[in-house]
């Protein structure tokens, strides 16, 4: 889940990284969305950061956080989870 706040709206050149892993792996293992955490009181304290956050999800639980669009940190948290 890209988590982004209205004044800086979600990470468009990271949707290109999640595109591509997803071709790779097959695309039901891999679902991407996005959240604004200023409509989404479960994600308060995430409101206020500069950078991009993105919380990975195995069976409804969290299972990471990454902060800022770092691709090959990104790419090795998906691939540790799949």
């Amino acid at each position: 889940v890209d988590v982004f706040q209205a004044w800086c709206g979600p990470c468009k050149p990271v949707v290109n990284l999640f595109r591509k892993i997803r071709n790779e792996v097959g695309s039901d293992l891999l679902h991407f969305a996005v959240a604004e955490v200023d409509s989404i009181d479960a994600l308060e304290k995430y409101r206020g950061q500069c950078e991009p956050v993105f919380l990975f999800y195995t069976g409804g639980e969290l299972v990471d956080v990454v902060r800022g669009a770092d691709a090959p940190l990104l790419q090795k948290t998906i691939l540790k989870h799949l």
